[in-house]
């Protein structure tokens, strides 16, 4: 009911929008190829852009450092997905003075939240180390220089330890290069952000995926409090990696968003708002069709930290459509409260058609 009363409301107004426009061709910049961030931008340009009338190119990246100056400077980039931590980063270097940082962050918008991403602590199976809080002076490998994982890497080490990991203990391997690393005892450790189920993991080779396993969060450790002042706590489950994992595995958590720029072009903002109305309208696909994550996403705009803004055009239309999927849920919610307490038979017993034909019992 909420899914055809939204579609009611918003399928117009999407649809007259497209047919006075001419298909746009944007690109989006996400991060390696068996990541998720890549899934999320092949979700958006299927079940968003397309519908939109925007034809959304899928680029990947080292990550979110990389985006956001290929956001700011790469002709075409009108979307990309960048981590809380890296963002803030921008953030506060522009605020000390940087002046690169605020040429690059400043100028970038937020669209909307989506979803969290577990940073994955992976050792060998034999490995001595336990807890996350052991990995002090070990050989790290923290992700490709430009990516969300160096960043979130190295913040947190920095958080629990107070220092930086020392350069003779820092490797810079992407995600699969550093699960070889690994394997082959190259490193100790490879630290992964990366949104579960990846495909990092659940398409890896069973005997080798059975060489490495995940440190845990140890509750009680002076270290894992210090990390909390910027990172939150999560789960890697068993559900997400069957094949792999044995019981639940708890850890640390950043939060993805998708950006865009502060456009005035009159095209573009067009062109942003069919894509904010498409992406309300077809938000339910998403959840449905899209990456796993996507049920863990919601159509919300929370309050955001200082130095951060919403794109402004596209927060009025989603504004909007957070107002209407309300004024529907509570819509679709009288009948059946009214169902229920004239105690009619639950929907699920008896079809559309039978009700019409008076065949329901």
């Amino acid at each position: 009911m909420l899914k055809k009363i939204l579609a009611g409301w918003l399928g117009l107004m999407l649809a007259s929008s497209m047919a006075l426009a001419d298909t746009a061709h944007y690109k989006i910049v996400t991060g390696p190829e068996r990541g998720t961030y890549i899934q999320f931008g092949a979700d958006l340009a299927k079940w968003v852009a397309q519908p939109a009338g925007i034809d959304l190119e899928v680029m990947p990246s080292k990550g979110s450092a990389e985006n956001v100056q290929r956001m700011r400077f790469e002709p075409g980039v009108k979307l990309a997905l960048v981590q809380s931590d890296v963002y803030q980063a921008y953030v506060d270097m522009a605020n000390a003075g940087n002046a690169d940082a605020g040429q690059a962050i400043r100028p970038l918008r937020l669209i909307m939240p989506l979803y969290d991403e577990e940073i994955n602590f992976v050792v060998r199976a034999d490995s001595p180390l336990k807890t996350i809080n052991e990995i002090k002076d070990k050989n790290i490998s923290v992700g490709l220089v430009g990516s969300g994982t160096a960043q979130s890497a190295t913040t947190i080490y920095r958080l629990m330890f107070g220092q930086p990991i020392p350069d003779q203990n820092v490797q810079h391997f992407s995600n699969e290069d550093a699960l070889a690393a690994l394997i082959v005892k190259k490193i100790d450790v490879a630290i992964v952000v990366v949104g579960q189920p990846a495909k990092l993991f659940t398409d890896m080779n069973p005997d080798l995926l059975a060489q490495i396993r995940l440190l845990r969060v140890d509750p009680a450790a002076p270290e894992t409090a210090r990390a909390k002042q910027t990172y939150f706590p999560a789960t890697i489950h068993v559900s997400s990696y069957p094949n792999w994992l044995k019981e639940d595995v708890p850890t640390f958590t950043v939060k993805a968003f998708l950006v865009t720029y502060d456009y005035g072009l009159r095209d573009t903002v067009v062109n942003l708002n069919r894509f904010a109305d498409s992406l309300c309208t077809n938000f339910d696909n998403l959840q449905e069709h899209g990456h796993p994550k996507w049920k863990q996403v919601k159509m919300e705009l929370p309050n955001l930290g200082k130095g951060w803004q919403y794109y402004a055009p596209v927060e009025r239309h989603l504004r909007t459509c957070l107002a209407q999927r309300s004024a529907a849920m509570n819509a679709a919610a009288v009948p059946a409260a009214a169902q229920s307490e004239d105690k009619a038979p639950p929907k699920s017993n008896c079809s559309d058609q039978a009700r019409l034909l008076l065949l329901c019992k």
